[in-house]
């Protein structure tokens, strides 16, 4: 009480965490890709057979570092998709699109999967739920996602 006194301050009051208009799926998008691109490299990587240890130890090092990269892009495209379910969709959104919710699901469930394993069909099928998130995304805002004429512009 006696900090309030020393330092008033007014309550503000907003319905999003951050400003309105700079939420966009791009994020998720690009994560869910690179997810489908570390799993294709961690597929086309032959397994060493050689009796270098430079050779064992390039090929350790590679599937290392593309294993990470997939796990962390899955889980920043869990992180992105649930900011966009959470803080931008609304219940007249919902209405519009009443799949929605379990869309949303999909996509993060997918991500985990990708997570789990080195499955190619998981990481394809989660960047196509976060492409149909974002076409719905930019349906709320009047825009056609899939028409490439349309201008798809940051924080519009």
């Amino acid at each position: 009480m006696k900090l309030r006194r020393l330092l008033p301050f007014r309550i503000a009051k907003a319905h999003c965490d951050i400003p309105c208009g700079i939420y966009d799926p791009v994020s998720a998008k690009i994560a869910a890709q690179t997810v489908l691109k570390m799993t294709m490299r961690i597929q086309a990587l032959e397994a060493n057979t050689s009796d270098s240890a430079q050779d064992r130890q390039t090929y350790a090092n590679n599937i290392g570092r593309y294993v990470i990269v997939k796990e962390e892009h899955a889980t920043l495209a869990k992180k992105e998709l649930d900011i966009l379910w959470h803080d931008y969709f609304r219940p007249d959104h919902l209405e519009t699109y009443p799949d929605l919710h379990t869309k949303f699901w999909m996509a993060t469930k997918l991500a985990s999967q990708a997570k789990q394993a080195v499955n190619l069909d998981a990481a394809q099928q989660l960047v196509a739920a976060v492409d149909d998130i974002a076409k719905i995304f930019w349906a709320t805002k009047g825009v056609d996602y899939s028409d490439p004429n349309s201008e798809v512009r940051f924080g519009t």
